[in-house]
């Protein structure tokens, strides 16, 4: 096959390319939307696929748009995949994409996949962003598969909060590694994360009301500045987050996953329900309030430790620290209905089993990587549970992730 050659693509694929077909190879190009013809050359070469890089768009999509982001394209920032794309596509693809991923690797026929949730504007909402030092430039993103930094100005995606942190900041620090913001967007309160190269505390004078913590290499966080921790609020409950906890990183979409997690399970008052990869207690507080008993389930120390905080007082929630694999064959009550948040990786097999074994009527899996989905997916069915529903949510526009909440039933 040349090289280089025009292509016709007909679908967006897992991972944001565009794929056409030639000589009964699949060709994934970037940047690229269905419906196009383009130019294109191949830059990765394997038996049944290949990787090719956009050279020029002969046929553009009438779903084409000109990317706002003047950081937005190939060898520039990698944070966005989509900018080029109609949001209202956007969401199709996403939607497409999971109802693929649920087929071919699930083997679920035709799989019950709702529309994808849009976030109000696409625009402006990461309430955390990880910045890397561009030399004599300031900061910025990691480009496309590469530790190669694009220093950047500004970010559409940032949420006004961190936008307006970022403007502020004046840092010049020898040995600065990597810089994360995060900020409550509830409450309005903003932290700086600082990783260094030699775990040194850099010495510093802001004059900002935001709190400063140097993030060491085996974990431990540090306060410089303020508090090492940070409060978010999600519906009607407030979160403590510190330094290295994960959390949502679209406020207002978290608040779709906990309706549709409560919507799903529906739990009662005599219900013991498991939140597992349960965080800060996202999903472990409002589930409190309907069920008899929440086992939640956390390995990360600093998210057990705010996890601790957050429910205190709840007398119905027990506090698990250790891995899934460990901890469900230790639970000693019977679970009525089971939630489980993975990381990217999805579940273990140890826990895909004992989740089967265990029988709860409901389980609802939070999933923010379709692939690994489906094949937990294709694990539960054959233990006896049906795919019900799959709820679609933007948490990440521009970006080809996609986060869903789903219902398995027995």
């Amino acid at each position: 096959m040349d090289t280089h050659f025009t292509l016709q693509l007909d679908a967006m694929a897992h991972g944001g390319a565009a794929l056409g077909r030639c000589e009964g190879q699949v060709i994934f190009v970037p940047y690229a939307l269905p419906g196009e013809t383009v130019r294109v050359e191949i830059v990765e070469d394997h038996q049944r696929y290949a990787h090719a890089r956009l050279i020029e768009v002969l046929d553009p999509s009438p779903e084409r748009v000109a990317a706002p982001c003047p950081y937005f394209g190939l060898e520039a920032c990698g944070g966005c995949q989509w900018q080029h794309a109609a949001y209202a596509a956007q969401l199709r693809f996403k939607t497409a994409v999971v109802r693929d991923q649920l087929s071919r690797i699930g083997r679920i026929a035709d799989p019950p996949v709702r529309p994808a949730l849009p976030d109000a504007t696409g625009w402006a909402y990461r309430n955390q962003a990880r910045f890397h030092p561009a030399p004599g430039e300031g900061l910025g993103f990691r480009t496309t598969a590469s530790h190669q930094v694009t220093p950047v100005e500004s970010c559409l995606i940032l949420h006004p909060l961190l936008s307006e942190l970022y403007d502020l900041l004046d840092l010049d620090l020898p040995g600065l590694a990597a810089l994360t913001l995060r900020a409550g967007v509830g409450t309005g309160e903003r932290m700086m994360v600082l990783e260094t190269e030699d775990d040194q505390a850099p010495t510093l004078e802001i004059d900002l009301p935001l709190s400063c913590v140097l993030l060491l290499s085996d974990g431990v966080h540090v306060n410089l500045i303020g508090s090492n921790h940070f409060t978010e609020v999600v519906g009607n409950h407030a979160y403590r987050i510190s330094a290295p906890s994960f959390f949502q990183s679209n406020t207002a979409q978290a608040a779709q996953l906990v309706r549709l997690a409560l919507e799903y399970l529906d739990p009662g008052e005599g219900d013991v329900v498991l939140d597992g990869y349960c965080g800060v207690g996202l999903f472990t507080l409002p589930l409190a309030e309907r069920a008899g008993l929440v086992v939640a389930v956390e390995e990360h120390p600093a998210a057990v430790a705010d996890l601790l905080e957050n429910s205190a007082g709840l007398e119905n929630v027990e506090v698990v620290e250790g891995t899934m694999e460990a901890a469900l064959p230790a639970i000693d009550h019977p679970l009525d209905l089971a939630l489980v948040d993975p990381p990217r990786s999805g579940l273990e097999r140890e826990v895909r089993d004992g989740l089967i074994a265990e029988r709860p009527r409901r389980i609802v899996y939070v999933s923010c990587d379709p692939a690994t989905l489906a094949r937990d997916g294709r694990w539960l069915v054959e233990g006896g549970y049906h795919l019900l529903e799959i709820q679609p949510v933007d948490m990440f526009p521009q970006t080809y992730h996609v986060e869903t909440v789903s219902l398995w039933t027995r």
